[in-house]
């Protein structure tokens, strides 16, 4: 049984599976599923928890032996596995998968671990959950997604947002959903329950979006430029390395002057990120002159001088002016 965190607690109502794989790199999502999920052990009378970090010369056999073992006072227990990858092993993932194929009837297995990329999803031991337990995926929203988990985050907490307040809040805290769970605690806690409004939000709401530089691809190839540019911004304003930027705009431009891949698969790297990152070169290949990416690749190889040297403030305004361009680009391609 796969699910995603937002629908975990319909799952958990309905009963509790013997093993739980918790998956993803979105630290409170992931934290508040594996809460949701000890909660309602503890409700049916798992009273123990024992937790377990996977490191360098864990003995598989040992945590074999006890799950299986009888507890001194016959409690049920919840056994909690720390994996820091989601790369087991040969002898791990045979060990999961003989833990979770039979499991203990007095013992509830929650394995915790980071994203499991697609080509890992058909590994052995994450089938095993599939099939015989849960695995709940806690992966980061996306920025379409954001607004609607952040208006019902609000609601469920008596605040009553309008969408101008929701889409405020989802800007200033995009890409990092603690800052965002303690901005709602704090507007209900400035405000109180009822109607939230845009003002409110922009008096209390402090500017928490964390982003990644990949990111900045993304919202390229989308020619969303508002996104583009607070992506930017933000970047700027964590002193994210201006050659790495410059590298995932120029990559950009080449990949969509190189759609589609050929068939032998020479730039098969350049199309990496799956089927959404395709579906986006493809939308921007469309909707961008072909004569315009050269010319911004072009000024990216201008703009190399300025990242070189000690003009910061230059550079990440030639970026800007590269990505904007790019994003507000005719949506009918030439050449």
């Amino acid at each position: 049984m796969r699910l995603v965190a937002e629908t975990l607690s319909r799952t958990l109502q309905a009963g509790l599976a013997p093993a739980w794989l918790v998956a993803g790199d979105e630290p409170l999502l992931v934290g508040e599923a594996a809460d949701a999920i000890r909660a309602k052990a503890r409700a049916v009378g798992y009273t123990g928890r024992e937790v377990m970090f996977v490191e360098r010369g864990f003995d598989w056999d040992e945590l074999l032996g006890g799950l299986r073992a009888m507890s001194l006072f016959a409690e049920r227990r919840i056994v909690e596995l720390r994996l820091p990858s989601p790369k087991p092993g040969l002898e791990g993932s045979k060990a999961l998968v003989a833990a979770v194929s039979d499991p203990s009837p007095d013992v509830l297995l929650l394995v915790i671990t980071d994203k499991i990329e697609y080509k890992d999803q058909s590994a052995a031991w994450v089938k095993a959950f599939d099939a015989h337990g849960a695995c709940v995926d806690a992966d980061q929203l996306q920025p379409e997604q954001l607004p609607k988990w952040l208006e019902a985050r609000m609601r469920a907490r008596g605040l009553v947002p309008d969408a101008d307040a929701v889409q405020l809040l989802a800007e200033r805290c995009e890409g990092n959903l603690v800052a965002a769970h303690q901005e709602i605690e704090l507007l209900r806690l400035l405000s109180g329950e009822g109607p939230v409004n845009l003002e409110q939000v922009a008096a209390a709401v402090a500017n928490s979006a964390r982003y990644h530089v990949f990111q900045l691809g993304e919202a390229l190839l989308a020619g969303d430029a508002a996104r583009t540019v607070r992506i930017l911004d933000g970047l700027a304003a964590e002193d994210e390395g201006l050659p790495l930027v410059l590298y995932c705009i120029a990559e950009e431009l080449r990949a969509v002057l190189q759609w589609p891949p050929p068939p032998s698969g020479a730039h098969r790297r350049l199309y990496m990120g799956g089927r959404r990152r395709k579906e986006l070169l493809g939308q921007a290949a469309r909707r961008v002159p072909r004569a315009v990416v050269l010319e911004l690749l072009t000024a990216a190889g201008r703009a190399d001088q300025l990242v070189k040297s000690s003009r910061k403030d230059q550079a990440w305004g030639e970026l800007t002016r590269i990505a904007t361009e790019f994003c507000i680009a005719p949506r009918k391609r030439a050449g």
